[in-house]
Parts: structure tokens; sequence; C-alpha cells
């Protein structure tokens, strides 16, 4: 008999023995975890989206007071010649 078939062996053993008892206290603390991590991953959503949503306002307000599309005034004016 190979190592294999040893391993092999010894886990089908232990799957097909009884299911340990479960406390019944587990149910309630996973429970409460699991809202927990819930409750933190919204609030982390909630404020992606609010910082998403703060700077798209943002970068609107700027582009209508900068207007970045817009040519620049000349600073200098063209020498007069012969009028």
């Amino acid at each position: 008999m190979s190592q294999h078939e040893r391993k092999e062996q010894a886990i089908r053993r232990i799957l097909e023995g009884a299911t340990p008892a479960v406390p019944p206290e587990l149910l309630h603390d996973a429970v409460r975890r699991g809202s927990r991590s819930l409750r933190r991953r919204r609030a982390v959503r909630r404020a992606f989206w609010t910082l998403l949503f703060a700077a798209a306002v943002a970068f609107v307000v700027w582009a209508s007071v900068a207007r970045p599309w817009v040519e620049p005034p000349a600073d200098t004016t063209p020498p007069l010649t012969r009028w």
C-alpha cells in the first residue's frame, strides 16, 4: 500500500465519522460578526461614492471657472507700425 493510498483512507475515515457538535453561541457570534462586517462594507462603499461625487462636483466647478478649453489671452500686443 502506497503512502498516497494510506492518506486517502485516513481522510475517508475522518470524513465518514460523526460530525462534531457545534456550540449554540457560535451562531450568534457569526451573525454578529457578519452584520458588523456588512455595516462596515456599506459605510466604506457609501464613503467612496460620496468622495467620488464630491470630486466630480469639484472638477465641474473648477472647469467652469478656469475654462481650460479656452485659449488664454495674449500678454503682449503686437507692435504698431505705420498708420
